[in-house]
């Protein structure tokens, strides 16, 4: 494949992924000021571009005659527009190894690649779905701990810039994980419960909610690690790119946190 034309569809890839990122991540983060905005409201009153809206809250679904509106193609898309990208610029451009911090073949470095966010999101999930993990935010210490490991582990094995784009696919493949294995499914059940006439269990509602809540956290160090590489010298590039972004992810947490709160 010619420069120009790699570069060409780096562009628009690139492009198609922020703009559907921008849509995920906005439609998230609304439904999460929606939902804050109901612990204290019976209604939400709304008004943006010249239109009023009145939006109410059921605690168990009901039918009704409108149509039903799914928002999970966002995620899809960002989610398959991002590995496309990883694979253009990454897998097939050069740039997983580095000898001086790991020596290895281009193919051994994709397949650990790709072998790592499998098994990363199956140990993410048994973990979040075990009964044993009753405490939220002993499985949130937990979280860090085991995603600092990650991190440490990726910047001793892929070069410094490819570390961390791992990191971010591998939080992205979470997110997008969450939403069509675990978010969706659960919203099905609850949807065909009550067509059915039968009480909803709205525990899959609850778990439905706790997934949708972590996306709102992991979002925040995967979009700065969608940047980092303008910052070499401060992220990927640094004598301690382990512990920099390390560091951002308690950052970009606590601003999610106050974000979630407002």
């Amino acid at each position: 494949m010619s420069y120009a034309i790699r570069e060409w569809l780096n562009l628009a890839v690139r492009w198609f992924h922020v703009f559907a990122g921008i849509m995920w991540i906005g439609q998230t983060y609304f439904f999460t000021w929606l939902d804050h905005r109901f612990n204290d409201e019976k209604q939400v009153f709304m008004v943006h571009s010249g239109g009023f809206y009145i939006v109410d809250k059921q605690k168990t679904p009901e039918l009704l005659p409108q149509t039903l509106h799914w928002f999970k193609w966002e995620a899809a898309l960002t989610w398959l527009s991002g590995i496309v990208l990883f694979v253009l610029v990454y897998y097939t451009g050069g740039l997983m190894v580095d000898d001086s911090v790991h020596a290895m073949s281009n193919m051994t470095a994709v397949g650990l690649s790709v072998a790592i966010l499998i098994v990363a999101w199956i140990v993410y999930d048994m973990m979040w779905i075990s009964p044993l993990l009753r405490y939220e935010k002993a499985g949130v210490v937990l979280s860090y701990l085991m995603l600092v490991g990650c991190i440490y582990g990726f910047t001793h094995l892929f070069s410094g810039r490819a570390a961390y784009l791992q990191t971010g696919a591998m939080l992205g493949t979470f997110m997008a994980a969450n939403v069509w294995m675990r978010i969706l499914p659960a919203q099905r059940q609850l949807i065909a419960a009550t067509k059915a006439g039968q009480p909803a269990d709205m525990t899959l509602a609850e778990r439905a909610k706790h997934r949708s809540k972590q996306n709102t956290f992991m979002v925040m160090p995967v979009v700065l690690i969608m940047i980092s590489n303008h910052f070499p010298v401060a992220t990927y590039g640094n004598q301690y790119n382990w512990i920099v972004l390390s560091v951002l992810v308690l950052v970009g947490w606590a601003v999610a946190a106050v974000i979630r709160k407002h």
